[in-house]
Protein backbone atom coordinates (compact mmCIF):
# COMPACT_ATOMS: atom_id res chain seq x y z
CA UNK A 1 0.00 0.00 0.00
CA UNK A 2 1.15 3.45 -0.77
CA UNK A 3 2.24 5.54 2.03
CA UNK A 4 0.31 8.09 1.48
CA UNK A 5 -3.01 5.87 2.02
CA UNK A 6 -0.87 4.46 5.00
CA UNK A 7 -1.06 7.47 6.67
CA UNK A 8 -4.46 8.99 5.34
CA UNK A 9 -6.30 11.02 8.47
CA UNK A 10 -3.44 11.66 10.46
CA UNK A 11 -2.68 15.33 11.18
CA UNK A 12 0.38 17.13 12.50
CA UNK A 13 2.70 14.87 10.81
CA UNK A 14 6.32 16.15 9.32
CA UNK A 15 8.07 13.93 6.63
CA UNK A 16 11.43 13.95 5.12
CA UNK A 17 12.00 11.72 2.13
CA UNK A 18 9.60 10.04 -0.45
CA UNK A 19 5.60 9.69 0.58
CA UNK A 20 4.94 7.79 -2.89
CA UNK A 21 6.83 4.59 -1.52
CA UNK A 22 5.14 0.96 -1.39
CA UNK A 23 4.75 -0.19 2.20
CA UNK A 24 4.42 -3.85 2.80
CA UNK A 25 3.88 -4.77 6.17
CA UNK A 26 3.71 -2.19 9.22
CA UNK A 27 5.41 -3.33 12.91
CA UNK A 28 6.17 -1.55 16.02
CA UNK A 29 8.98 -4.65 17.13
CA UNK A 30 12.34 -4.50 15.03
CA UNK A 31 12.78 -8.09 14.88
CA UNK A 32 9.53 -8.46 13.33
CA UNK A 33 10.50 -5.91 10.50
CA UNK A 34 10.72 -7.42 6.85
CA UNK A 35 11.64 -5.97 3.31
CA UNK A 36 9.73 -2.36 2.98
CA UNK A 37 7.99 -2.29 6.10
CA UNK A 38 7.29 0.61 8.38
CA UNK A 39 8.64 0.17 11.44
CA UNK A 40 6.85 2.61 14.09
CA UNK A 41 8.87 3.87 17.13
CA UNK A 42 6.75 3.74 20.33
CA UNK A 43 8.18 4.61 23.87
CA UNK A 44 7.04 1.79 26.00
CA UNK A 45 7.63 1.55 29.90
CA UNK A 46 10.35 -0.85 29.59
CA UNK A 47 12.01 0.12 26.43
CA UNK A 48 11.82 2.78 23.99
CA UNK A 49 11.28 1.97 20.15
CA UNK A 50 13.81 4.40 19.26
CA UNK A 51 16.61 2.18 20.20
CA UNK A 52 15.66 0.16 17.65
CA UNK A 53 15.72 1.94 14.78
CA UNK A 54 18.90 0.72 13.14
CA UNK A 55 17.57 -2.56 13.62
CA UNK A 56 14.19 -2.11 11.79
CA UNK A 57 16.14 -0.16 8.98
CA UNK A 58 18.70 -3.53 9.05
CA UNK A 59 15.73 -5.94 8.82
CA UNK A 60 14.63 -3.73 5.45
CA UNK A 61 12.22 -0.90 6.88
CA UNK A 62 11.84 1.30 4.02
CA UNK A 63 10.23 3.98 6.44
CA UNK A 64 10.74 5.08 10.01
CA UNK A 65 7.75 7.07 11.83
CA UNK A 66 9.17 8.47 15.12
CA UNK A 67 7.57 10.47 17.90
CA UNK A 68 8.14 14.53 18.41
CA UNK A 69 10.92 14.78 20.21
CA UNK A 70 12.90 12.22 19.18
CA UNK A 71 16.48 12.90 18.63
CA UNK A 72 16.53 12.40 14.36
CA UNK A 73 20.14 13.79 14.34
CA UNK A 74 21.42 11.01 16.35
CA UNK A 75 19.87 8.38 14.68
CA UNK A 76 21.73 8.19 11.65
CA UNK A 77 19.21 7.11 9.59
CA UNK A 78 20.07 6.26 5.53
CA UNK A 79 18.50 9.03 2.78
CA UNK A 80 16.72 6.79 1.18
CA UNK A 81 14.54 5.36 3.83
CA UNK A 82 11.77 7.78 4.72
CA UNK A 83 11.78 9.43 8.27
CA UNK A 84 7.84 10.50 9.31
CA UNK A 85 7.51 12.53 12.88
CA UNK A 86 4.17 11.47 14.38
CA UNK A 87 2.84 13.97 17.69
CA UNK A 88 1.88 10.39 19.36
CA UNK A 89 3.01 7.63 17.41
CA UNK A 90 0.97 4.70 19.74
CA UNK A 91 -2.19 6.99 18.14
CA UNK A 92 -0.78 6.73 14.76
CA UNK A 93 0.36 3.12 14.99
CA UNK A 94 -3.40 2.67 15.25
CA UNK A 95 -4.87 4.37 12.49
CA UNK A 96 -1.92 2.89 10.24
CA UNK A 97 -3.02 0.02 11.31
CA UNK A 98 -6.36 0.46 10.46
CA UNK A 99 -5.94 2.05 6.86
CA UNK A 100 -2.99 -0.72 5.89
CA UNK A 101 -5.88 -3.51 6.72
CA UNK A 102 -8.39 -1.26 5.14
CA UNK A 103 -10.48 -0.55 7.88
CA UNK A 104 -12.20 -4.04 8.50
CA UNK A 105 -14.28 -2.93 11.69
CA UNK A 106 -16.27 -1.11 9.39
CA UNK A 107 -17.45 -4.56 7.38
CA UNK A 108 -19.00 -5.97 10.55
CA UNK A 109 -21.60 -4.68 13.71
CA UNK A 110 -18.49 -4.37 16.45
CA UNK A 111 -19.31 -4.23 20.32
CA UNK A 112 -17.39 -3.56 22.96
CA UNK A 113 -17.85 -4.15 26.64
CA UNK A 114 -15.49 -2.35 29.08
CA UNK A 115 -15.90 -2.21 32.56
CA UNK A 116 -14.09 -3.37 35.75
CA UNK A 117 -15.71 -7.01 36.50
CA UNK A 118 -18.02 -8.82 34.31
CA UNK A 119 -16.19 -8.35 30.72
CA UNK A 120 -15.84 -11.66 30.25
CA UNK A 121 -18.79 -13.52 31.00
CA UNK A 122 -20.90 -10.57 28.52
CA UNK A 123 -18.58 -11.36 25.85
CA UNK A 124 -19.27 -15.12 25.96
CA UNK A 125 -23.39 -14.62 26.66
CA UNK A 126 -23.24 -12.07 24.11
CA UNK A 127 -21.49 -14.46 21.47
CA UNK A 128 -23.66 -17.48 22.30
CA UNK A 129 -27.01 -15.33 21.52
CA UNK A 130 -26.29 -13.97 18.22
CA UNK A 131 -24.95 -17.77 17.47
CA UNK A 132 -28.52 -18.96 18.44
CA UNK A 133 -29.67 -16.53 16.26
CA UNK A 134 -27.60 -18.14 13.20
CA UNK A 135 -24.65 -15.39 13.19
CA UNK A 136 -20.89 -16.18 12.52
CA UNK A 137 -19.32 -14.69 15.49
CA UNK A 138 -16.07 -13.44 16.59
CA UNK A 139 -14.88 -12.80 20.30
CA UNK A 140 -11.59 -10.57 21.55
CA UNK A 141 -10.91 -10.92 25.03
CA UNK A 142 -9.07 -11.74 28.28
CA UNK A 143 -8.97 -15.56 27.55
CA UNK A 144 -8.19 -16.19 23.99
CA UNK A 145 -9.85 -15.08 20.18
CA UNK A 146 -12.27 -17.49 18.56
CA UNK A 147 -14.18 -17.00 15.18
CA UNK A 148 -16.88 -19.21 15.88
CA UNK A 149 -16.03 -22.09 17.98
CA UNK A 150 -12.32 -22.09 16.14
CA UNK A 151 -9.59 -20.73 19.10
CA UNK A 152 -7.00 -18.95 17.70
CA UNK A 153 -5.26 -19.06 20.23
CA UNK A 154 -4.98 -17.75 24.37
CA UNK A 155 -4.98 -13.76 25.10
CA UNK A 156 -1.65 -12.44 26.72
CA UNK A 157 -4.10 -9.07 27.35
CA UNK A 158 -7.22 -8.24 27.49
CA UNK A 159 -7.28 -6.17 24.83
CA UNK A 160 -4.60 -6.54 21.50
CA UNK A 161 -2.27 -4.14 20.56
CA UNK A 162 -3.72 -1.88 17.57
CA UNK A 163 -1.38 -3.78 15.43
CA UNK A 164 -2.23 -7.40 16.47
CA UNK A 165 -6.20 -6.19 16.97
CA UNK A 166 -6.88 -5.02 13.61
CA UNK A 167 -5.12 -8.16 11.84
CA UNK A 168 -7.77 -10.03 13.73
CA UNK A 169 -10.37 -7.79 12.07
CA UNK A 170 -9.51 -8.52 8.83
CA UNK A 171 -8.94 -12.09 9.36
CA UNK A 172 -12.77 -12.03 10.31
CA UNK A 173 -13.52 -10.33 7.90
CA UNK A 174 -11.95 -12.89 5.27
CA UNK A 175 -13.60 -15.55 7.32
CA UNK A 176 -17.01 -13.77 7.20
CA UNK A 177 -17.90 -12.48 10.66
CA UNK A 178 -21.27 -10.91 11.52
CA UNK A 179 -20.41 -9.46 14.23
CA UNK A 180 -17.54 -9.22 17.13
CA UNK A 181 -17.90 -8.80 20.48
CA UNK A 182 -14.61 -7.63 22.11
CA UNK A 183 -13.86 -6.70 26.08
CA UNK A 184 -12.06 -2.82 26.02
CA UNK A 185 -9.81 -2.43 28.74
CA UNK A 186 -9.00 0.90 30.07
CA UNK A 187 -5.47 0.55 29.26
CA UNK A 188 -6.52 -0.10 25.43
CA UNK A 189 -8.42 3.17 25.71
CA UNK A 190 -5.95 5.34 27.34
CA UNK A 191 -3.11 3.50 25.02
CA UNK A 192 -4.57 3.71 21.80
CA UNK A 193 -4.99 0.17 20.91
CA UNK A 194 -8.62 1.32 20.00
CA UNK A 195 -8.03 4.02 17.78
CA UNK A 196 -10.08 4.26 14.89
CA UNK A 197 -11.95 0.91 15.28
CA UNK A 198 -15.72 1.39 14.32
CA UNK A 199 -18.05 0.22 17.42
CA UNK A 200 -21.83 -0.11 16.81
CA UNK A 201 -22.80 -0.42 20.23
CA UNK A 202 -20.75 -0.20 23.59
CA UNK A 203 -21.56 -1.48 27.18
CA UNK A 204 -20.13 -0.65 30.84
CA UNK A 205 -20.86 -3.08 33.23
CA UNK A 206 -19.85 -1.68 36.35
CA UNK A 207 -16.86 0.20 38.07
CA UNK A 208 -14.80 -0.50 40.80
CA UNK A 209 -11.38 0.28 42.22
CA UNK A 210 -8.95 -1.65 40.03
CA UNK A 211 -5.66 -1.01 38.27
CA UNK A 212 -4.50 1.62 39.84
CA UNK A 213 -0.40 1.66 39.39
CA UNK A 214 2.41 3.48 38.09
CA UNK A 215 1.64 1.43 34.96
CA UNK A 216 -1.74 1.54 34.75
CA UNK A 217 -4.01 4.59 36.43
CA UNK A 218 -2.73 7.12 38.25
CA UNK A 219 -6.14 7.55 40.30
CA UNK A 220 -9.60 6.42 39.76
CA UNK A 221 -10.53 9.42 38.12
CA UNK A 222 -8.54 8.69 35.13
CA UNK A 223 -9.18 4.86 35.43
CA UNK A 224 -13.04 6.86 34.46
CA UNK A 225 -12.29 8.85 31.87
CA UNK A 226 -10.36 6.03 30.05
CA UNK A 227 -13.67 3.93 30.14
CA UNK A 228 -15.22 7.08 28.89
CA UNK A 229 -13.27 6.95 25.53
CA UNK A 230 -15.43 4.16 24.52
CA UNK A 231 -18.55 6.44 24.30
CA UNK A 232 -16.78 9.05 22.65
CA UNK A 233 -16.24 6.64 19.55
CA UNK A 234 -19.49 4.91 19.52
CA UNK A 235 -23.59 6.71 19.73
CA UNK A 236 -25.12 3.92 21.16
CA UNK A 237 -24.42 2.05 24.58
CA UNK A 238 -25.96 0.03 27.27
CA UNK A 239 -25.13 1.03 30.78
CA UNK A 240 -25.62 -0.31 34.16
CA UNK A 241 -28.24 1.52 36.25
CA UNK A 242 -27.41 0.24 39.55
CA UNK A 243 -23.76 1.54 39.28
CA UNK A 244 -23.79 5.13 40.67
CA UNK A 245 -20.87 5.71 38.46
CA UNK A 246 -21.69 4.14 35.66
CA UNK A 247 -24.76 6.04 35.36
CA UNK A 248 -23.16 9.58 35.06
CA UNK A 249 -22.55 8.14 31.31
CA UNK A 250 -25.89 8.95 30.05
CA UNK A 251 -26.08 12.64 31.37
CA UNK A 252 -22.30 12.83 30.21
CA UNK A 253 -23.47 11.87 26.36
CA UNK A 254 -26.80 13.42 26.23
CA UNK A 255 -26.84 13.14 22.38
CA UNK A 256 -25.76 9.56 22.69
CA UNK A 257 -28.33 6.63 22.53
CA UNK A 258 -27.65 5.37 26.04
CA UNK A 259 -29.92 3.15 27.77
CA UNK A 260 -29.91 0.94 31.06
CA UNK A 261 -30.58 -2.21 32.70
CA UNK A 262 -30.94 -3.08 36.33
CA UNK A 263 -32.31 -4.78 39.03
CA UNK A 264 -33.02 -2.29 41.88
CA UNK A 265 -33.19 1.17 40.40
CA UNK A 266 -35.25 2.41 37.39
CA UNK A 267 -33.89 1.02 33.71
CA UNK A 268 -35.02 0.57 30.09
CA UNK A 269 -34.75 -3.10 31.37
CA UNK A 270 -35.31 -4.31 34.19
CA UNK A 271 -34.81 -7.60 35.88
CA UNK A 272 -37.67 -8.79 38.46
CA UNK A 273 -38.09 -12.11 40.57
CA UNK A 274 -34.73 -13.00 40.58
CA UNK A 275 -34.05 -16.27 41.96
CA UNK A 276 -30.56 -17.64 42.94
CA UNK A 277 -29.16 -20.96 43.41
CA UNK A 278 -25.69 -22.63 44.02
CA UNK A 279 -26.23 -23.76 40.37
CA UNK A 280 -28.13 -21.07 38.22
CA UNK A 281 -29.82 -17.86 38.24
CA UNK A 282 -33.49 -17.13 36.98
CA UNK A 283 -35.35 -14.00 36.43
CA UNK A 284 -38.04 -12.28 34.52
CA UNK A 285 -37.43 -9.52 32.26
CA UNK A 286 -39.33 -7.80 29.31
CA UNK A 287 -38.83 -9.85 25.82
CA UNK A 288 -40.36 -8.24 22.54
CA UNK A 289 -43.89 -7.77 24.12
CA UNK A 290 -44.50 -9.52 27.50
CA UNK A 291 -42.24 -10.76 29.86
CA UNK A 292 -40.55 -13.70 30.17
CA UNK A 293 -38.58 -15.98 32.33
CA UNK A 294 -34.78 -16.28 31.67
CA UNK A 295 -32.57 -18.56 33.22
CA UNK A 296 -28.54 -18.81 32.90
CA UNK A 297 -26.17 -21.92 34.44
CA UNK A 298 -24.23 -19.24 36.09
CA UNK A 299 -24.61 -18.91 39.34
CA UNK A 300 -24.44 -15.57 41.81
CA UNK A 301 -26.57 -12.11 41.27
CA UNK A 302 -23.42 -10.80 39.21
CA UNK A 303 -24.89 -13.14 36.22
CA UNK A 304 -28.37 -11.35 36.42
CA UNK A 305 -26.92 -7.83 35.71
CA UNK A 306 -24.23 -10.09 32.42
CA UNK A 307 -27.22 -11.30 31.53
CA UNK A 308 -29.02 -8.17 31.52
CA UNK A 309 -26.12 -6.67 29.51
CA UNK A 310 -26.01 -9.53 26.78
CA UNK A 311 -30.26 -9.48 26.28
CA UNK A 312 -29.51 -5.27 25.94
CA UNK A 313 -27.43 -5.91 22.73
CA UNK A 314 -29.12 -9.03 21.58
CA UNK A 315 -33.19 -6.81 21.61
CA UNK A 316 -30.67 -3.84 19.71
CA UNK A 317 -29.97 -6.84 17.31
CA UNK A 318 -33.02 -8.27 16.60
CA UNK A 319 -32.46 -11.46 18.39
CA UNK A 320 -35.98 -13.00 18.81
CA UNK A 321 -36.96 -14.10 22.77
CA UNK A 322 -36.80 -17.57 21.75
CA UNK A 323 -33.03 -17.68 21.22
CA UNK A 324 -31.98 -15.24 23.97
CA UNK A 325 -33.43 -17.43 26.36
CA UNK A 326 -31.99 -20.60 24.64
CA UNK A 327 -28.57 -19.30 24.82
CA UNK A 328 -28.18 -17.77 27.92
CA UNK A 329 -29.31 -21.25 29.75
CA UNK A 330 -27.41 -22.95 27.62
CA UNK A 331 -24.28 -20.61 28.13
CA UNK A 332 -20.60 -21.57 29.26
CA UNK A 333 -17.69 -19.34 29.97
CA UNK A 334 -13.96 -20.49 30.42
CA UNK A 335 -12.81 -20.22 33.93
CA UNK A 336 -15.84 -17.73 35.38
CA UNK A 337 -18.41 -19.35 37.94
CA UNK A 338 -18.32 -22.47 36.27
CA UNK A 339 -19.81 -25.33 37.67
CA UNK A 340 -18.03 -28.39 37.08
CA UNK A 341 -20.36 -31.81 36.63
CA UNK A 342 -18.62 -34.76 39.07
CA UNK A 343 -20.14 -38.06 40.03
CA UNK A 344 -21.11 -37.02 43.58
CA UNK A 345 -23.16 -34.44 42.85
CA UNK A 346 -21.24 -31.85 44.49
CA UNK A 347 -21.26 -28.06 43.67
CA UNK A 348 -17.10 -27.11 42.21
CA UNK A 349 -16.71 -23.67 41.06
CA UNK A 350 -13.91 -22.65 38.96
CA UNK A 351 -13.12 -19.00 39.08
CA UNK A 352 -10.94 -16.85 37.71
CA UNK A 353 -10.86 -14.24 41.03
CA UNK A 354 -6.81 -13.12 41.32
CA UNK A 355 -7.03 -10.34 43.07
CA UNK A 356 -8.38 -9.02 46.98
CA UNK A 357 -11.39 -7.46 45.07
CA UNK A 358 -12.72 -10.50 42.43
CA UNK A 359 -12.18 -12.71 45.69
CA UNK A 360 -13.83 -11.13 47.84
CA UNK A 361 -16.85 -10.41 44.91
CA UNK A 362 -16.98 -14.40 44.22
CA UNK A 363 -16.88 -15.39 47.94
CA UNK A 364 -19.64 -13.15 49.11
CA UNK A 365 -21.74 -13.66 46.14
CA UNK A 366 -21.46 -18.08 46.43
CA UNK A 367 -21.99 -17.07 50.18
CA UNK A 368 -25.06 -15.42 49.93
CA UNK A 369 -27.17 -18.75 48.07
CA UNK A 370 -25.14 -21.21 49.60
CA UNK A 371 -26.78 -23.57 52.08
CA UNK A 372 -23.78 -25.16 53.55
CA UNK A 373 -20.34 -24.29 53.91
CA UNK A 374 -18.40 -22.01 51.70
CA UNK A 375 -15.15 -24.13 50.89
CA UNK A 376 -12.14 -21.69 49.74
CA UNK A 377 -9.10 -23.08 47.70
CA UNK A 378 -7.02 -19.87 46.56
CA UNK A 379 -3.15 -19.40 46.31
CA UNK A 380 -1.48 -16.17 44.75
CA UNK A 381 1.10 -16.00 42.03
CA UNK A 382 4.54 -15.21 42.06
CA UNK A 383 6.54 -12.26 40.73
CA UNK A 384 3.18 -9.90 41.66
CA UNK A 385 2.13 -8.04 43.89
CA UNK A 386 3.07 -9.53 47.15
CA UNK A 387 1.18 -6.99 49.91
CA UNK A 388 -2.21 -8.58 48.34
CA UNK A 389 -1.36 -11.87 49.62
CA UNK A 390 -2.20 -10.99 53.43
CA UNK A 391 -5.07 -9.08 52.38
CA UNK A 392 -6.58 -11.99 50.59
CA UNK A 393 -6.18 -14.55 53.18
CA UNK A 394 -7.63 -12.17 55.52
CA UNK A 395 -10.58 -12.07 52.74
CA UNK A 396 -10.91 -15.40 52.64
CA UNK A 397 -11.12 -16.00 56.56
CA UNK A 398 -13.60 -13.47 57.03
CA UNK A 399 -15.84 -14.56 54.62
CA UNK A 400 -15.21 -18.55 53.72
CA UNK A 401 -16.73 -20.92 55.95
CA UNK A 402 -12.96 -23.33 55.93
CA UNK A 403 -10.05 -21.86 53.25
CA UNK A 404 -7.37 -24.72 52.16
CA UNK A 405 -4.09 -22.06 51.17
CA UNK A 406 -2.04 -23.46 48.50
CA UNK A 407 0.05 -22.84 45.16
CA UNK A 408 -1.18 -20.73 42.16
CA UNK A 409 1.18 -19.93 39.64
CA UNK A 410 4.57 -19.68 41.78
CA UNK A 411 6.83 -18.39 38.81
CA UNK A 412 10.13 -17.97 40.27
CA UNK A 413 9.04 -17.48 44.12
CA UNK A 414 9.62 -20.32 46.97
CA UNK A 415 5.63 -21.37 46.96
CA UNK A 416 6.20 -21.93 51.02
CA UNK A 417 7.08 -18.10 51.09
CA UNK A 418 4.19 -17.46 49.50
CA UNK A 419 1.53 -19.57 51.35
CA UNK A 420 2.98 -18.05 54.62
CA UNK A 421 2.61 -14.67 53.59
CA UNK A 422 -1.30 -15.09 52.76
CA UNK A 423 -1.07 -16.84 55.93
CA UNK A 424 -0.37 -13.99 57.67
CA UNK A 425 -3.91 -12.19 56.95
CA UNK A 426 -6.10 -15.80 57.53
CA UNK A 427 -4.57 -15.35 61.20
CA UNK A 428 -5.95 -11.85 61.90
CA UNK A 429 -9.31 -13.85 61.38
CA UNK A 430 -11.41 -16.33 63.11
CA UNK A 431 -11.36 -18.52 59.92
CA UNK A 432 -10.93 -22.20 59.62
CA UNK A 433 -8.00 -23.30 57.73
CA UNK A 434 -5.08 -25.29 56.74
CA UNK A 435 -1.89 -25.34 54.13
CA UNK A 436 -2.18 -27.51 51.58
CA UNK A 437 1.06 -26.23 48.90
CA UNK A 438 0.16 -28.79 46.86
CA UNK A 439 -2.52 -27.62 44.53
CA UNK A 440 -3.53 -31.09 43.21
CA UNK A 441 -3.86 -32.33 47.02
CA UNK A 442 -5.69 -29.00 48.09
CA UNK A 443 -8.19 -30.04 45.66
CA UNK A 444 -8.37 -33.51 46.63
CA UNK A 445 -8.56 -32.39 50.18
CA UNK A 446 -12.03 -30.02 49.75
CA UNK A 447 -13.63 -32.33 47.46
CA UNK A 448 -13.35 -35.06 50.73
CA UNK A 449 -14.51 -32.93 53.03
CA UNK A 450 -17.30 -31.19 50.72
CA UNK A 451 -21.36 -32.04 51.22
CA UNK A 452 -23.79 -31.74 48.53
CA UNK A 453 -24.60 -28.84 50.95
CA UNK A 454 -21.05 -27.22 50.48
CA UNK A 455 -19.97 -24.95 47.90
CA UNK A 456 -16.15 -25.62 46.81
CA UNK A 457 -14.62 -22.65 45.35
CA UNK A 458 -11.26 -23.10 43.25
CA UNK A 459 -10.04 -19.48 42.79
CA UNK A 460 -6.81 -17.87 40.95
CA UNK A 461 -6.65 -20.09 37.73
CA UNK A 462 -9.81 -19.81 35.88
CA UNK A 463 -9.22 -20.33 32.48
CA UNK A 464 -5.80 -21.41 32.68
CA UNK A 465 -4.82 -25.35 31.51
CA UNK A 466 -1.01 -24.92 33.10
CA UNK A 467 0.89 -24.13 36.48
CA UNK A 468 4.13 -21.84 36.22
CA UNK A 469 7.02 -23.04 37.96
CA UNK A 470 10.74 -21.48 37.50
CA UNK A 471 9.94 -20.48 34.11
CA UNK A 472 8.35 -23.74 33.12
CA UNK A 473 4.40 -24.17 32.34
CA UNK A 474 3.13 -27.79 33.63
CA UNK A 475 -0.26 -28.69 33.02
CA UNK A 476 -2.71 -28.13 34.85
CA UNK A 477 -6.13 -27.95 34.34
CA UNK A 478 -8.38 -28.00 36.89
CA UNK A 479 -11.50 -30.00 35.23
CA UNK A 480 -9.21 -32.27 34.29
CA UNK A 481 -7.67 -32.66 37.76
CA UNK A 482 -11.45 -33.19 39.35
CA UNK A 483 -12.40 -35.63 36.49
CA UNK A 484 -9.18 -37.79 37.82
CA UNK A 485 -9.60 -37.27 41.73
CA UNK A 486 -13.14 -38.48 41.43
CA UNK A 487 -11.98 -41.36 38.52
CA UNK A 488 -9.88 -42.52 41.64
CA UNK A 489 -12.24 -42.47 44.44
CA UNK A 490 -14.15 -45.37 45.73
Amino acid sequence: MELKKVLAGLENLKAKGNLDIDIKGIESDSRKVEKDFMFVAIKGFSSDGHNFIDKAIENGANCIMIEEGADVKGMKIPADVTVVMAPNTRYALAISACNFYQNPSRKFKLIGITGTKGKTTTTFMMKRILEQQGQKVGLIGTIAKYIGDKCLGESDRTTPDSLELQRLFAQMVEEKVDTVVMEVSSQSLKLDRVAGCDFDIAVFTNFTEDHISEKEHPNMQDYFESKLKLFQMCKTGFINADDIQVVKVKKLFPKSNIKTYGIDNPADLLAKDVTVTNSYVDFRVKLGEKNERVKTSIPGRFSVYNSLAAISVAKELGVTPENIKLALEDVRVPGRSELVPNKKGLTIMIDYAHSPESLNSILKAVKSYTQGRVISVFGCGGDRDSGKRPIMGEISGTVADYTIITSDNPRTEDPETIVRQIEEGMKKTNGKYEVIVDRREAIKSAIEMASKRDIIVLAGKGHETYQEINGEKLPFDERVIIKDIFKNMK
